[in-house]
């Protein structure tokens, strides 16, 4: 059998290498444009999901945080950086009260099958967190949680690749089309080549629907352009910090080896695809950085990286078949959550372009289903 992966993303690399490791002849084709959210993501760990998240999201989600140790442990296993580090979670705040609800959320969830990974829950009091963030001020108090890690999004993913090509994979850089006789997918064309495939795995992130609009299939996926700040904190050793949120807000910070400090991206579902770092949007990192944590006003600023991720109309990933074109897996639609579930999504689209049910269900995540209108998620 031989299948086409169309995207070098993580979700693309990852279907590609569950895909040689089965024996199948692979060939990924990449058109490496500006953007990949893979290579901007700040590189959050945290797939446990919570009672009020949907329930067919909840059974993907507890396979997926099963899946990326074992992951990490396997390419590890062969000599394979990841950029993978179990740094646990701290939430500050200084309201007691919203820490307090925090705390007994996160503690009752622990106690459940499936969340053993999600490890020790601590509730932290006035200057905890500062021991674990240096960088905080001493009146936060806050929540720590063990299992929390960080990736390094272009390291998870060359390692991927890496292992795949070894095993095998061919690579092609292009731009890629796919083709199709009969209602179903013959192939792909690209970099003045006709790839012949038995099976299309698109993990094209943001540029999904442009892939399948001429086949009149409408996935409900669009770009969210993030602007991430990237900071350097003289004499800091960042490499053991916890991923720090602020409960109540989207924001979020983390450290990278050796003194970097990664700020919370924006979110910006109106940009399309136009790849720049705006002042507006680099002001607002820096202003909700700063606002949170003081200390931050003395770091350098390296640079602001700028992806699109891709948002899903109605919040739910795309991953499965469609309809109107057979022999096409669709993976993407993980927004903001690309670092955390897109290795699982890539190694359930290999099953199923392999024509096997995988273990978890995904009926709810067809690509072609229904969905609001972009303009309304875009106005949210």
């Amino acid at each position: 059998m031989s299948v086409i992966v169309i995207g070098g993303g993580i979700v693309g690399a990852s279907a590609a290498y569950h895909l040689v490791r089965r024996g199948v002849s692979t060939t990924l084709v990449d058109a490496a444009l500006p953007g990949q959210a893979t290579a901007a993501g700040a590189g959050i760990v945290f797939p446990w999901p919570f009672p009020w998240e949907a329930p067919q999201h909840q059974a993907f989600a507890l396979r997926a945080a099963d899946h990326y140790p074992a992951l990490v442990h396997a390419l590890e296993a062969e000599g394979r950086a990841t950029g993978y580090r179990r740094v646990g979670g701290l939430s500050v705040a200084t309201d007691p009260h919203i820490l307090d609800r925090d705390a007994r959320v996160l503690t009752d969830l622990v106690d459940l099958p499936g969340y053993e990974g999600l490890g020790r829950v601590r509730r932290l009091r006035r200057g905890g967190p500062r021991e674990l963030f240096p960088a905080l001020p001493e009146d936060v108090e806050g929540v720590h949680v063990e299992g929390m890690a960080r990736v390094n999004g272009g390291m998870m993913r060359d390692a991927l690749f890496t292992a795949a090509e070894e095993r095998g994979l061919r690579y092609l850089k292009g731009a890629a089309e796919l083709t199709a006789a009969g209602g179903r997918v013959r192939g792909v064309r690209a970099a003045g080549e006709e790839l012949a495939a038995d099976a299309v795995v698109v993990a094209a992130g943001a540029w999904t629907a442009e892939l399948l609009r001429p086949f009149g299939v409408d996935v409900p996926v669009y770009p969210v352009r993030g602007q991430i700040v990237h900071t350097a904190l003289p004499g800091a050793h960042t490499r053991d910090w916890p991923v720090l949120r602020f409960p109540g807000t989207d924001r979020y910070m983390l450290g990278m080896p050796p003194d970097r400090v990664i700020l919370s991206g924006t979110r910006e579902p109106w940009a399309g695809f136009d790849h720049r770092a705006t002042v507006d949007g680099v002001l607002q990192g820096l202003s909700d950085a700063v606002s949170a944590v003081p200390a931050l006003g003395e770091a350098t600023v390296v640079e602001t990286r700028v992806g699109f991720r891709p948002g899903s109309r109605d919040d739910l990933q795309l991953l499965g078949p469609v309809g109107a074109l057979s022999g096409v897996v669709v993976a993407t639609g993980l927004g903001a959550n690309g670092l955390t579930f897109g290795p699982y999504q890539g190694a359930v689209a290999a099953t199923l372009a392999v024509g096997e049910e995988p273990e978890a269900d995904v009926s709810a995540f067809r690509p072609d289903r229904v969905a609001p209108d972009p303009g309304s998620a875009a106005a949210e």
